[in-house]
């Protein structure tokens, strides 16, 4: 897949075509990576790009899929979490150079969940300081 095909896609048709092993969670992983790669210098959207886990659990998912163990809609959909989430063994900063080398050694429960539900981390993304901001 290449990274332009990633437009005829919403989350809903995606996860029907991998259900359909019409694509592959590890070819979608890799338009995304691509994706990221290619504009978040001007977006600045990533603090931090996972990208060898984000093969490893698009690979993981392909071959539970491909093995009749699709975990349901989610499973092989590439994500991203805000950097507030804590994930285990993954930098988590809130956007802070207060937490700016903190590795917390457990998820939180929404990446946990996603986690179980077969999701592909592809990182932790950008926001205001500990998701304060006035508006």
């Amino acid at each position: 897949m290449r990274e332009h095909e990633l437009d005829q896609f919403t989350l809903s048709t995606l996860s029907r075509a991998l259900a359909a092993k019409q694509v592959s969670p590890v070819e979608v992983t890799e338009a995304c990576l691509a994706r990221v790669e290619r504009y978040d210098r001007a977006l600045n959207a990533f603090v931090t790009v996972t990208a060898d886990r984000a093969l490893e659990d698009a690979r993981r998912a392909e071959k539970e899929i491909n093995g009749g163990r699709r975990k349901g809609p989610l499973h092989g959909i590439p994500i991203a979490l805000k950097d507030i989430f804590a994930t285990r063994g993954i930098k988590t900063t809130c956007s802070s150079p207060i937490l700016r080398d903190w590795i917390p050694d457990a998820d939180a429960t929404a990446a946990r969940r996603l986690a179980e539900a077969g999701t592909v981390l592809l990182g932790k993304l950008n926001m205001s300081e500990f998701a304060y901001a006035s508006v």
